[in-house]
This record gives C-alpha cells, sequence and structure tokens, in this order.
C-alpha cells in the first residue's frame, strides 16, 4: 500500500509521522518551508509552547527527548498589593501553601488553587526545540522521508488512495493511502478540500518577551493580577533562567512599540524584585489569539489536524497541546486501516472525537472570556462566576495554564462510537468514565516486567486485569491460576491485536474487574470477570467494526466462546 504523506514539518505534523512509524506505517512529510526558513525558527525563545503531563508523556514513549523543558514546581497567584503562593505539585509532606495577605487584601471568590491535589506539572519548552527534538527522532527512522520545499497544488481522491501534486524545487505527483492535513492556519489541505473553517479573529492579542533574570520565585509559574500597568502578567520559566512573559493587549489593536514593551517589562520585574534588576532581553513578539473550528476534519481519505483544524488559545488554553493529541488519536486509527483495512466508523471516530473535544474547550473559553475581560477592568469583574461553575477568575485562569478545569481538562469522549451499541451486561463502574483516559497505575506486563500502565499505551489494545495479591507472587505462579487462562485465551482471539496486563489494583474497581483500553488510553469498557463474547464485542467496537463483509465483527456468543476455549485448550 502507498505511504501516509503528512503534510506540514511542524510538531503535529512530526509527531504523527513519528507516531505513525512506531505503527510500521511509512510516511512522506511534505513541508513548503526550505531547510533554510526552518532552521530560522532556532533561538525565538518568544515563542514556546506548554504541554500536558500525559503530552509531554506521550512524546517521551515515541523517543521524542524533552529535555530542554521545565516543569515549574508551583503556582504563584500575586495581587498587587499582597501574595498568594500556591504550591500544587510539592510532594506530600514537601510543604503547604502559603497564603501572605496585608491588610488591604480581599479574595472573597477567588477560589484557591493550593486546594489542588498534588500532581505532575505542565511541561513548557521552546518550540524549536520540541522541533528539533522530533525530527532527531525521526532521524532513525528509515520508513520516514521529509521532503522541504514542497508546496501542494492539486489534491485528487480515489478509492483506493490520494494523490498531490507539489510545486517548487521538489515539484513533483506524489500518491498515498491516506493525507493528513498538518500545514497550520492556513492550511492548503483544508482549502483544497474545502473546508469552511468559522470562528473568530483576534479574540485575544499578547505581548510577550523572554528573558534571562533572577525571580524570586525560582522554577514556580507566576500569575499577577492587576499590575501597575495593563491586565495581569504571567510568567512561566525555561531552562537556564529564562522565562517566558506575557501581557494581555486591549482588544483595539494599538501597536506594541519597543518603549511600551520595556515599560511593561520593567513594571513586572520592579514589583516582583523591588527594584528592577539586571536582565537580558532575548526575544520579544505580539500574538494573536483566533478562535476557529473546520467544519469537517475527514473528507474520505484526507484528514485536518493541529492549526489546520482548529486555532485555540485564549485564557491559558494551548492549542499546540491540543494538536499533539489530534496526532495520537489518528496515528493508531490510521495505522488500523492500513494494515487492516478500517471502516468508515473507526476513521470517522477521529472528527466525532477531537472536534468534540475542541468545540467544548472553544466553548468553555468563550463563555468565560466575557468575564475576565469584561469592561471596566479585571477588579470590577473577577468576583463574577462563572456560569456554572464555582470558580472565581484566578481559579480559571490558573486551571486553564495548568491544564485542568473547564479551560483545560483532559478529553472525555463520551460520545465515541467506538464502544459497543448497547453496554455489555458484565458492565461495571469504575473510577474512569468510559471515553476517559485511564489513570496511571502500576501494572505487570506479559514478561513478568513491572511498569506503569501509560507506558504500555501507542501499540495494542490493552486488556487490564486487576487482581489483588499478584505482587506476591511470581509470575509463573499465577498465570496459570484463576481467571488468567481463561483470560489469556480470550485475549488471544480478540478481533485486534491486545497485550494482556495485570494490576493489584485500579480505582473504583473491584477484584477480577476486566478493563478495556484504547492505545491513546481512554476507556472502552470496564467488565465484572471474563465474558469471552463481551470482551470480543468490545475489542471490535474500539476497531469500529470489521473493515468488510465477512470478517468476525459480527461474531456470535458461541463463536467467540469457541474460539477463546480452543485457544486455552492448546
Amino acid at each position: 500500500m502507498d505511504p501516509v504523506i503528512v503534510v506540514g514539518a511542524g510538531p503535529v505534523g512530526l509527531t504523527l509521522a513519528l507516531a505513525l512509524a512506531r505503527y510500521e506505517v511509512p510516511v512522506t512529510v511534505l513541508d513548503e518551508a526550505s531547510y533554510r526558513s526552518a532552521e530560522q525558527q532556532e533561538g525565538r525563545l518568544a515563542r514556546t509552547v506548554v504541554l500536558r503531563p500525559e503530552t509531554a508523556a506521550l512524546l517521551e514513549r515515541l523517543g521524542c527527548a524533552t529535555t530542554e523543558g521545565t516543569r515549574w514546581t508551583g503556582w504563584r497567584t500575586l495581587h498587587r498589593r499582597s501574595v498568594v503562593a500556591h504550591v500544587p505539585f510539592a510532594a506530600p509532606g514537601a510543604g503547604e501553601a502559603q497564603r501572605k495577605p496585608d491588610e488591604t487584601d480581599d479574595h472573597e471568590g477567588d477560589g484557591d488553587p493550593g486546594a489542588t491535589p498534588a500532581e505532575p506539572s505542565p511541561l513548557h519548552l521552546p518550540q524549536h526545540a520540541l522541533t528539533r527534538e522530533l525530527c532527531a527522532a525521526l532521524a532513525g527512522e528509515a520508513d520516514v522521508r521529509i521532503v522541504r520545499d514542497s508546496r501542494l497544488t492539486m489534491l485528487k481522491q480515489d478509492p483506493s488512495g490520494v494523490t498531490v501534486h507539489t510545486g517548487g524545487d521538489n515539484g513533483t505527483q506524489w500518491r498515498a493511502g491516506y493525507l493528513v492535513g498538518c500545514d497550520g492556519a492556513r492550511s492548503v489541505v483544508r482549502k483544497l478540500l474545502g473546508a469552511r473553517f468559522p470562528g473568530r479573529t483576534a479574540v485575544e492579542r499578547h505581548a510577550v518577551a523572554a528573558l534571562r533574570a533572577e525571580l524570586p520565585w525560582p522554577g514556580e509559574a507566576v500569575l499577577h493580577r492587576s499590575p501597575p500597568r495593563g491586565g495581569e502578567v504571567t510568567a512561566r520559566p525555561l531552562p537556564g533562567g529564562v522565562w517566558r512573559l506575557d501581557w494581555p493587549l486591549p482588544p483595539d489593536g494599538e501597536l506594541v512599540t519597543p518603549d511600551a514593551l520595556l515599560a511593561r517589562v520593567n513594571d513586572a520585574l520592579g514589583v516582583w524584585c523591588g527594584e528592577v534588576p539586571t536582565y537580558d532581553l532575548l526575544d520579544t513578539g505580539v500574538h494573536a489569539v483566533h478562535h476557529r473550528l473546520a467544519r469537517r476534519w475527514r473528507s474520505g481519505r484526507a484528514f485536518l489536524a493541529g492549526d489546520a483544524a482548529h486555532l485555540l488559545g485564549a485564557l491559558g488554553t494551548q492549542g499546540l497541546d491540543e494538536g499533539l493529541k489530534d496526532a495520537e488519536n489518528l496515528a493508531w486509527k490510521l495505522a488500523l486501516a492500513w494494515h487492516h483495512g478500517g471502516s468508515d466508523a473507526l476513521l470517522d471516530s477521529y472528527q466525532a472525537e477531537r472536534r468534540g473535544a475542541v468545540a467544548a474547550r472553544l466553548r468553555a473559553a468563550d463563555r468565560t472570556l466575557p468575564a475576565v475581560r469584561g469592561q471596566g477592568g479585571w477588579r470590577s469583574v473577577r468576583r463574577v462566576v462563572v456560569p456554572g461553575a464555582a470558580r472565581g477568575h484566578d481559579m480559571v485562569l490558573t486551571e486553564g495554564h495548568l491544564g485542568r478545569g473547564l479551560l483545560g481538562t483532559p478529553a472525555v469522549y463520551a460520545r465515541t462510537p467506538l464502544v459497543p451499541a448497547a453496554p455489555p451486561a458484565s458492565s461495571v463502574t469504575v473510577g474512569t468514565a468510559i471515553g476517559e483516559q485511564v489513570a496511571d497505575v502500576a501494572v505487570t506486563a506479559p514478561d513478568g516486567s513491572d511498569t506503569r500502565l501509560r507506558d504500555r499505551l501507542g501499540g495494542d489494545l490493552l486488556v487490564v486485569l486487576v487482581a489483588p495479591g499478584t505482587g506476591v507472587w511470581e509470575r509463573r505462579h499465577w498465570m496459570g491460576a484463576g481467571l488468567m487462562p481463561r483470560l489469556a485465551a480470550a485475549v488471544s482471539a480478540l478481533p485486534m491485536a491486545a497485550e494482556l496486563l495485570v494490576t493489584e489494583g485500579y480505582p473504583g474497581a473491584d477484584a477480577h474487574t476486566v478493563l478495556v483500553v484504547r492505545p491513546d488510553g481512554h476507556l472502552v469498557a470496564a467488565l465484572a470477570g471474563v465474558r469471552p463474547a463481551e470482551l470480543y464485542a468490545c475489542a471490535d467496537a474500539a476497531r469500529g467494526g470489521a473493515a468488510g463483509a465477512g470478517e468476525a465483527a459480527g461474531a456470535s456468543e458461541e463463536e467467540a466462546t469457541a474460539a477463546s476455549e480452543a485457544t486455552a485448550n492448546r
């Protein structure tokens, strides 16, 4: 079969190519930028990315080093006349959040980000560093080819694939089994597919400065509410004592002069440090945040991902993080379709899941924005509660930057088509909802090694048995005891490749619960005990049903049970 063509060699396109390569799918990456223009992006420290912990873990599983990034150790909300220090990432016993109010402080309705349970913080790194590390990881992939200076001029589909023409020095004709447009906000692929891209322009504007300085809170991210000049200021640490500072600008589109930007920098540093410290200004910029969502993310064998499919970024929401989640969601589905044929249900599920998740994020930001950025300044509106949530504005902004709450909680594919049409009879409720990302519990792998559940993602379907006490015994003792032989046989008879794991416990799950987990870590089902037919139905639903008539998607309970028992007796 022809390779998959990925259009665009930005972080989303490169991540998708790397994920497909891990599934042994050949990939051709076409990028309109020349090598020289790509190299010119080096050193733009005002252009950074913030990734949720689970997204950073995805990159690490793919072999992309993220050592040039920083996980901040805490989050501080600064007020003009007082300080509230929040440390939501401190390990238990490492210290409590501290509050240092003064006589004039008033915080009614602000919420308390310090009450958030300890958990890993987001990863902050320069975008050019991420791109470079992705290219380094792809350098070892023989079946991935990156072709620069290749701008699409034509796209045509037929039942067996996609044909494209490119201009530039490498202008020629290319053939693909599938094509994914990861070519940014001005996507040529989207235009050639005729997909509408409605939304709003310049929802927010921000001035950005990257500088090297010593601040009073090394390693902590900062939200400064009501600074002396303009709206709030955010500061996030980067390696080497570098900080990125952001200020929201007035919506009237006024120009930001170098003197005005320096005044904002000096104001912020002077308030934080008592006086303006010595600092090196490394990079500056102004960027506008747009909110747009493509109507169609799939057209036959062509797909959209990343900024080609959506634009967002107001109030701390992270567009690139969402783009990398697009790549993770689409990679295993395209790989399954490329190797074994994919049903329309499988391929359509990409748009249903990811477009729904991004649309929910955009709706939350659009609902919140008028209150947080309303007329009359921050103080006149900061006690207004976001509709449907008892959250003050400090909490809303903090959670957006931390990837939590209304603006940042990881997506739950509650309406995914990749689950059985009717819940299996043995379904049980656990601490993870169907369609939600699974908890990262300790598991035992087939070779007897101990690992983490999320470390096994990105490959086959996962079937996890909750079996308290197995950690006490060697694997050779419990693999042939109790439920294991029958469960192992049922797993081997599934209609898609699956890996059997065992865990001592899972949140909200009783002993002998069986979890079915997709390659991207979302829960398909939780079953009580070993039910081969129901397990088969869940795996079949996860692959979107059979790609063609005559496959085993409609296997009866007798057929599924017979297949597993026959395997067990071998």
